[in-house]
C-alpha cells in the first residue's frame, strides 16, 4: 500500500495532525503537578483524522487499519519501558485489542461521593490510613484504597461500570502517578487536572483514542476508542 493510500481495512485512511496540541498538558500548573507526579515527560497526546464515517461494529477493523496505515506508523510515539524513552511505532501492527471506554461522566460530581463517604474531608483533605501495599503502590491514604484494593470496604463507592468510564480511569492515572511519586494532601490538584485533560482530549473530537503498550512486544498493542463527549 502506497503512503497516503487508504488501507483496505473498511476504507479508512488517517492522517497526522502536528498542528493540533492540547494544550492542558503545557500549562505552567499542570506542568508543575505532573512533575511533583513523576509524570511529566511520560504522557502525551497525539491527534490523527480519518475520512470515512465511524461505526462502533467497525472497531476492530478501524484500530487495525489505525495501526498499519501509512501515515500512522512513522508518527505515532510509544513510550518504552526499557529505556523510558518516546519511540515511533516504526512497524505494522499483527494483532489488536479494541475495548469500548465509555464518556457518558460530563460532570466533576461524578467525584462528590469521595466527599460523603469520607475518602475525603469538608476541607477538601485526603483522609489519611495506615500503610499497606498494593504490588507495586504504596497505599496510605483512603483515596488510594478505593482506587486499588477490591476487599476494602468502600472500594463498590464505584460500581465495575464507572470504574470503565474515561474520567475515572484518567483520575485515577493521575493520583497513582509515576514510580517517584509525591502524593498530594488535597483532592483537588487531582480533580482540577483531571477536569482539564479531559476537556481538551474529548470536547472536539469524534473518536479519542488511548494507547497504551500491551507488553514488550511493539506487534501487540491495546487501543481504547471512546465515543465524544462534551463537558
Amino acid at each position: 500500500m502506497a503512503a497516503g493510500e487508504p488501507g483496505s481495512l473498511g476504507g479508512f485512511y488517517f492522517r497526522f495532525l502536528p498542528q493540533r496540541t492540547f494544550s492542558s498538558l503545557n500549562t505552567r500548573e499542570v506542568t508543575s503537578r505532573l512533575r511533583q507526579w513523576s509524570m511529566l515527560g511520560r504522557i502525551q497526546a497525539q491527534a490523527f483524522s480519518f475520512d470515512q464515517t465511524f461505526q462502533p461494529y467497525q472497531k476492530d477493523d478501524f484500530v487495525m487499519a489505525f495501526f498499519t496505515d501509512p501515515n500512522v506508523i512513522p508518527n505515532l510515539q510509544l513510550l518504552s519501558d526499557s529505556s523510558g524513552q518516546w519511540i515511533t511505532l516504526g512497524t505494522e501492527v499483527k494483532k489488536i485489542e479494541a475495548v469500548n471506554v465509555p464518556c457518558t461522566q460530563l460532570s466533576m460530581s461524578f467525584f462528590q461521593r469521595l466527599y460523603d463517604e469520607n475518602i475525603v474531608r469538608e476541607s477538601g483533605h485526603i483522609v489519611k490510613c495506615f500503610d499497606s501495599f498494593c504490588d507495586p503502590f504504596l497505599i496510605s491514604d483512603e483515596l488510594r484504597k478505593v482506587l486499588l484494593m477490591e476487599d476494602s470496604e468502600k472500594y463498590e463507592v464505584f460500581s465495575p461500570q464507572e470504574r470503565e468510564e474515561f474520567l475515572f480511569c484518567l483520575f485515577k492515572h493521575l493520583c497513582l502517578g509515576g514510580s517517584l511519586c509525591q502524593y498530594e494532601d488535597m483532592l483537588k490538584p487531582y480533580l482540577e487536572t483531571a477536569k482539564l485533560i479531559y476537556k481538551d482530549l474529548v470536547r472536539t473530537l469524534l473518536v479519542c483514542a488511548t494507547l497504551q503498550l500491551k507488553s514488550m512486544s511493539r506487534h501487540s498493542l491495546t487501543l481504547s476508542w471512546i465515543p465524544s463527549s462534551v463537558m
